[in-house]
């Protein structure tokens, strides 16, 4: 069994990086996901709510790891997160369904936010194997490089969300009603378009918001320009 324990600040406040998890897919710096799908979504009497998506990843054999027991290099992975808005607190495990004899990854991701406004993000995981065959550590060692490198990518691919979300109109949706007011999901804001009413000489102009929700305007931003002929 191998484990490993990082911790990264993000200068960005907890709303921020919060909402930019739960829209890292997709993005550049995680082709490997192909699909991410909610099962189950519900608030607690606390008022957390509690998610839990579905995730199909694709991955490699390492070459030296025996051909025929994998028959493909897929796996779902299961991840249930807790989002506290008065504790500014996000838990999230995430372990895969498949191949759990050759591997096993089980990983926890807590962001807190910190007296200064940051984000702090702590992440753990358990990696182990059952395979035997005298590859049991050969297995659990090339999982463990495997992980801190996706780890990194990981963060590269919020970090990026986070930079977005910075960029673009961003308005404060509050979270629990009038008691919790002080916390607030940072949502980018709708487009508008200029509605013209002629009256005459005059004219009337009328903000008409243009139905997009968050996803869909994300998937807009990570697609590169048409080129110009």
């Amino acid at each position: 069994m191998k484990f490993f324990s990082q911790s990264y600040s993000y200068d960005d406040p907890w709303s921020i990086v919060t909402l930019a998890f739960f829209l890292r897919y997709p993005n550049p710096y995680a082709s490997h996901v192909l699909s991410c799908d909610v099962v189950s979504r519900s608030v607690t009497p606390t008022g957390s709510l509690m998610t839990t998506r579905l995730i199909l990843k694709r991955g490699a054999m390492p070459r030296w790891f025996p051909k025929g027991i994998v028959s493909r290099a897929e796996t779902w992975v299961v991840e249930e997160t807790e989002v506290d808005p008065v504790g500014r607190v996000v838990r999230c495990k995430t372990q895969n369904l498949d191949h759990v004899k050759v591997m096993q990854v089980e990983e926890t991701v807590v962001f807190r936010s910190t007296p200064e406004g940051k984000t702090l993000q702590l992440t753990e995981a358990r990696i182990g194997s059952g395979f035997g065959w005298g590859l049991t550590r050969r297995i659990e060692t090339h999982g463990l490089n495997k992980f801190k490198a996706n780890l990194q990518r990981s963060r590269e691919g919020v970090s990026l969300v986070v930079q977005l979300l910075r960029q673009s109109r961003l308005q404060p949706m509050t979270l629990g009603g009038p008691e919790h007011a002080s916390v607030s999901l940072a949502l980018p804001a709708q487009p508008t378009v200029e509605h013209h009413t002629s009256t005459g000489t005059d004219e009337a102009h009328t903000a008409i918001p243009r139905p997009q929700n968050s996803w869909s305007r994300l998937k807009s931003w990570l697609r590169p320009p048409p080129r110009a002929d």
